[in-house]
């Protein structure tokens, strides 16, 4: 299973698909961590250096970094077979300006490898479940719109055909899962739930909103109104409020959630980990 986490920037994505990846692995489930990029945050998370090859970190949880470029090497490489006609079309001038300024090749690329094993064009990768960090809203959008503008320019031929069968297995649900991870905040409800609209509408797939840092208070806001001026208790009905406003768009869009708590552990990893055993809540 592939399962895709998104969000706008700041609202913890990456931690709530670090925590999914763990929770799988404590399962039994051979699971991958892909995030995707140049720079690695994994990297920082977990102290380890994080590439194209995964690493362990557990007995049943690996994590790695796909670049669009190296998922397009490495596609070219099962096609062609041939490392050094593969070298020469990298080393080309023409066609490295090519893939630069024609960015949804990258994107095509990566979702290519994510999907090759389910559409038999090349191995499958030998995990039950992969986890895959994704892009910020709207560069996530332009990920799985890649496919779907290149079959569209390319009706025709591998290309096309090929474009066609990635979108195919973006539309499954017995293959793919959505995430779409939002903090009781306004501009990050807002893009959030027009994030998982777009998916619904163009991919015919029902997201699963994370509602990430989500405090239960042990006060209602009536009991905080006895602390009256009181800094943190203004502050912490502020928050609730919000999170009623959150909770109240996410239902009205009729889609699954579950809330993920607010922890103040100071270690990411910790957190992480802790995420993991806790789950989410409905």
């Amino acid at each position: 299973m592939i399962h895709l986490v998104s969000g706008k920037g700041g609202v913890g994505k990456s931690t709530v698909a670090a925590a999914l990846a763990w929770r799988l692995s404590q399962e039994g489930r051979k699971t991958l961590l892909v995030e995707l990029g140049a720079k690695s945050h994994f990297r920082h998370v977990f102290n380890m250096e994080v590439g194209s090859e995964p690493v362990s970190l557990t007995t049943h949880l690996s994590v790695t970094r796909w670049v669009g470029e190296d998922c397009l090497r490495d596609y070219l490489r099962y096609l062609i077979r041939v490392e050094k006609v593969v070298q020469l079309f990298f080393d080309n001038r023409v066609m490295r300006s090519l893939i630069q300024a024609a960015p949804a090749l990258r994107e095509l690329a990566i979702l290519g490898q994510l999907t090759s094993g389910i559409r038999k064009v090349g191995p499958r990768l030998p995990y039950d479940d992969v986890v895959v960090d994704s892009y910020a809203t709207g560069h996530f959008r332009a990920l799985w719109r890649a496919p779907m503008g290149m079959s569209e320019a390319i009706p025709f031929g591998p290309m096309g055909e090929q474009s066609r069968s990635i979108t195919r297995v973006m539309m499954q649900p017995e293959h793919v899962k959505y995430y779409v991870v939002l903090v009781a905040e306004e501009l990050p409800t807002t893009e959030g739930l027009e994030l998982a609209q777009d998916i619904q509408t163009e991919l015919n797939q029902k997201s699963e909103i994370v509602l990430n840092k989500w405090l239960e208070s042990p006060l209602t806001k009536e009991e905080l109104k006895g602390f009256n001026g009181h800094e943190f208790a203004d502050y912490l009905s502020v928050l609730l409020e919000r999170q009623d406003q959150t909770m109240n768009q996410v239902r009205a869009s009729g889609l699954t959630f579950t809330k993920w708590p607010w922890l103040f552990t100071g270690n990411v990893g910790e957190r992480i980990r802790e995420l993991a055993q806790l789950g989410g809540a409905k």
